[in-house]
């Protein structure tokens, strides 16, 4: 028998436009977008068969789709109730419990998905598959730091006003010191990279002493003023100044600093009394991440020292003394670009984990 047109499906008022935009949609689910273009096709008149092989299935969901939108209109459309065994879990009971800590007679500080599905009688497949879907990840932690200094304001606006508007003719260096980097040597040589193969050395070392780096960082340029020392008292702080001051001799500089005890050593603050050209500008306490030449000792740390195998302090000093040279032959201005109203938007303390169980 001949395959006749089915009857145009009569939609509702309104509905066209709804069932048009399911389709054109990239966000719905791609079920409900099928399902509204068999609605849309049969709307036109065209046949159940037609429809089944435009859309990609079969006669009978056409007409299954069909029927449903012409009983319950739109929401016909939707996913009914699902049949099988109900949830043995409730998803919310699983969040909550959590996020909170572990009773104490478990002894410990976080919940595992095991531990949790033997908790509530489930497997851990559930909890895990349910930890997935509400984002909450019990084995992970971060840290965070807030400044509890009582002119952090003042000294936030004071240092990013600095870098975003510097004074006209005036030097703005970012000051500090690298303490404690070993020189190390590896109990091998180092196996080169290889193509497939990474740059391998040994696991164990031999220590052979220490070095202290420090560094003035010129914003508007990149350049690097530094010096290695053995140690890094105020004597040495002291000596470092006043080589920064050579290095730039009649012009007015401003240095941003942390709050390390030699910088505030009264031998410092005479000699910067006598010295008025030369300005400090403090960062807040526990904001020394504030200060442009942390950035400038992380590439160093990765570039020169991390990967170097050092015999003696002077070869590391060697290297730290060639890498500045070669730095300052291809530095680059360091550019700030959070302002203050952002950093301190960021700054505020946040709520803490309440720990009483």
């Amino acid at each position: 028998m001949a395959n006749r047109p089915a009857p145009g499906l009569v939609l509702r008022e309104g509905d066209r436009e709804e069932l048009a935009r399911l389709v054109r949609s990239s966000t719905v689910r791609a079920g409900l977008a099928q399902r509204a273009r068999i609605v849309l096709l049969a709307a036109e008149g065209q046949s159940n068969s037609a429809i089944a092989a435009k859309v990609g299935v079969s006669r009978p969901t056409v007409i299954d789709w069909r029927n449903r939108y012409g009983s319950k209109g739109m929401a016909g459309l939707e996913d009914g109730p699902r049949s099988g065994r109900p949830r043995g879990v409730d998803y919310g009971k699983v969040v909550s419990m959590t996020l909170a800590p572990p009773p104490k007679k478990y002894g410990v500080t976080h919940w595992s998905s095991r531990l949790l599905g033997r908790h509530l009688g489930v497997s851990n497949g559930t909890i895990a598959a349910i930890w997935r879907q509400a984002g909450v990840q019990p084995w992970r932690a971060e840290t965070f730091k807030f400044s509890t200094d009582p002119q952090l304001v003042a000294k936030v606006t004071d240092v990013v006003g600095l870098y975003l508007a510097p004074p006209e003719n005036a030097i703005v260096l970012c000051v500090d010191e690298k303490s404690q980097i070993q020189a190390l040597d590896r109990t091998a040589p180092m196996l080169p990279m290889q193509p497939g193969l990474p740059e391998r050395r040994t696991h164990d070392y031999v220590r052979h002493g220490t070095t202290t780096l420090f560094a003035a960082l010129e914003i508007a340029t990149g350049q690097v003023t530094a010096a290695v020392k053995p140690r890094h008292r105020h004597q040495e702080f002291l000596a470092f100044l006043k080589q920064v001051a050579r290095a730039y001799p009649g012009r007015e500089l401003h240095l941003v600093m942390d709050n390390y005890a030699a910088h505030k050593r009264v031998e410092v603050r005479d000699w910067l009394a006598a010295n008025p050209r030369v300005r400090v500008h403090f960062t807040p306490t526990s904001g020394s991440w504030l200060n442009l030449v942390e950035v400038w000792f992380g590439i160093i740390e990765r570039q020169a020292i991390r990967r170097g195998t050092f015999r003696s302090v002077k070869e590391l000093n060697a290297k730290i003394r060639a890498f500045i040279n070669g730095w300052n032959d291809r530095s680059h201005p360091f550019v700030w670009t959070k302002t203050t109203e952002e950093i301190l938007k960021k700054a505020n303390r946040q709520n803490t984990s309440n720990t009483d169980h």
